[in-house]
């Protein structure tokens, strides 16, 4: 137990699993304290668990989860968001699954960034390219900030002619957006979930901050290809939440950021410590000095 725990320590993607349990309750409770509704605190203890759930999927798949075509079916998806979604004050960033809406940019976009610094082919490419055009559409300011991010942070690794195309795209769909009003208000529990926080008590306050920066742990872990992506990444959507009307992923009420958090751990290494059986994932490459990316079980 004890080896399987150091184990997991010293994995990006196990520690981005305990971030994502420890921040996911810490907002759990600083909701309680605050008079949040029961109902807010299941959904996203629900998530935690599905998201946890999904991921397992994703990693058992062998890499056909993130590869580009799939990339280019998630794409499909932010960009259906865009043009049939849920529509609030003429924004469209959700789909309703019955009773809960959810926020496809959320889950998806973080594992289709990562993913695409595995696996800078056509398709991946293909794949960012709509995925700026959905954001545009939507519009989502929050999430082409860190789509921007993210490949800012890729292209620093990989200046290549197709990360600084999809980089291109993303500035400029981020552009679309801050040219486009975006008037929606702040949803309590939701959105400006630190502010609300520290509103309250400084303790819940301090316990959402704390949440925020234990997202950014699989940092701490050896790192790779994807470690600036994925601190990019997150940082511009916690930053976004902070200054702007987006939702606190993970922290606030919503189980899209958790699912999508969960979800994108996938693209980080496992950290299979030496001696154990484990096979690469196809679509990992070798020569850049990442090693073997995306490694799962037996």
């Amino acid at each position: 137990m004890i080896d399987k725990l150091r184990l997991l320590l010293r994995s990006p993607r196990g520690l981005g699993i305990v971030a994502a349990t420890l921040a996911t309750g810490l907002g759990m409770a600083a909701m309680a304290a605050a008079g949040a509704p029961r109902a807010y605190l299941v959904i996203n203890g629900a998530a935690l668990l599905i998201g946890m759930a999904l991921l397992a999927i994703v990693v058992r798949s062998r890499g056909d989860a993130v590869s580009g075509l799939a990339m280019l079916a998630a794409a499909a998806a932010l960009l259906a968001t865009a043009l049939f979604g849920t529509t609030i004050d003429d924004t469209a960033r959700w789909a309703r699954v019955g009773a809960v809406s959810l926020q496809p940019s959320l889950i998806l976009l973080p594992l289709m960034v990562l993913a695409f610094v595995r696996s800078r082919d056509s398709a991946a490419t293909a794949a960012m390219l709509v995925a700026a055009l959905a954001l545009a559409l939507q519009p989502d300011r929050a999430m082409a900030a860190a789509l921007v991010a993210g490949l800012a942070a890729a292209l620093l690794r990989h200046r290549e002619r197709r990360v600084g195309l999809a980089l291109g795209a993303a500035v400029a769909a981020f552009l679309v957006t801050l040219a486009r009003p975006d008037t929606l208000p702040p949803t309590p529990f939701v959105e400006q979930v630190v502010a609300q926080a520290l509103a309250f008590s400084p303790l819940a306050g301090v316990a959402v901050i704390a949440g925020a920066a234990l997202l950014l742990l699989p940092m701490l872990a050896r790192g790779d290809a994807t470690a600036p992506v994925f601190a990019a990444v997150w940082l511009a959507i916690l930053g976004a939440a902070m200054i702007g009307n987006y939702p606190t992923s993970v922290l606030g009420y919503g189980g899209s950021g958790i699912i999508g958090y969960l979800l994108c751990l996938a693209a980080l290494p496992a950290g299979v410590a030496a001696g154990s059986s484990h096979r690469a994932l196809p679509g990992a490459r070798r020569g850049d000095g990442s090693g073997d990316l995306l490694v799962a079980a037996r």
